[in-house]
């Protein structure tokens, strides 16, 4: 496993174990299968209705809690600041834990105005010792500057969707100048068209790898923190067997060049669901 340094000094693992649009009654054995084949950090959120199948797991698995690193989310509907640190209440006893690693705001929903409210209540779980690190997903830089400037602690991390089709070449440049990292979401697509790229295929022929193998080692060498989903367990495998080669620099300017601003998911300040 290789890890990134957030910027409060936190140890983060690189590649981590996605849970979004895992049935809760699958969220289990598909966390219990990543944690065996040597996944350390595990991402949920309110939203996907599985944080108790993740805590089912962690339950059960012999990993010490100290080597786990664990995310969820606050969905738009706990907006607000009151709000929000019931939100976090509420996951905490889903997940059976005693805090976790990293919290989240889902998505800035800037239709309702309360991101900078809902962000207040993170710092102040940040504060009290009740979270080791904060920050934010699907944030532009727009929504990313208005928290630098109305609030005190800089987001350790922006979750947002990426992969060689959706690059966020701006994004990125912005929160590398101010410590945020960049973590990818549907980092494969969603297996998605990028999957059947030629381009990517011979590369993948090259190094005798998969295509996702590929594009999850284009990720982890491109300085992101990455966290691929499945609930096969022969991918949940695959998926985690990046570490053993490395692609040269004509591999990464090839895949970077395949960049062409596709989104699979919303536009982030389009997405007002609650």
């Amino acid at each position: 496993m290789q890890y990134i340094t957030l910027n409060n000094g936190l140890k983060m693992p690189q590649l981590g174990f996605g849970v979004w649009q895992v049935p809760n009654d699958e969220a289990a054995p598909a966390v219990s299968k990543a944690l065996e084949v040597g996944y350390r950090s595990i991402d949920t959120a309110k939203l996907y209705e599985n944080e108790a199948g993740v805590g089912e797991a962690l339950a059960k698995t012999d990993v010490a809690r100290e080597d786990l690193f664990i995310t969820t989310k606050v969905w738009n509907s706990d907006h607000g600041y009151e709000n929000t640190l019931k939100a976090y209440d509420a996951s905490l006893e889903r997940l059976g834990l005693d805090y976790v690693d990293l919290y989240l705001i889902h998505w800035p929903a800037p239709k309702f105005d309360q991101y900078v409210d809902t962000y207040k209540a993170l710092e102040k779980l940040y504060k009290d010792g009740r979270v080791k690190a904060i920050g934010v997903c699907n944030f532009d830089i727009a929504h990313l500057q208005r928290l630098l400037d109305e609030c005190e602690v800089v987001p350790a991390i922006n979750q947002v969707e990426c992969h060689p089709y959706l690059q966020q070449q701006e994004l990125q440049t912005f929160c590398k100048q101010h410590d945020i990292k960049l973590e990818a979401w549907s980092p494969l697509m969603s297996g998605g068209e990028v999957l059947n790229n030629e381009v990517v295929h011979e590369i993948a022929k090259k190094h005798d790898k998969t295509v996702a193998q590929v594009i999850l080692r284009w990720h982890l060498q491109a300085d992101h923190i990455v966290i691929p989903k499945s609930v096969t367990p022969s991918r949940i495998e695959e998926n985690f067997n990046v570490f053993d080669f490395e692609l040269d620099a004509d591999d990464m300017k090839q895949i970077k060049a395949l960049d062409r601003n596709q989104r699979k998911g919303p536009a982030p300040s389009e997405m007002n669901e609650r």
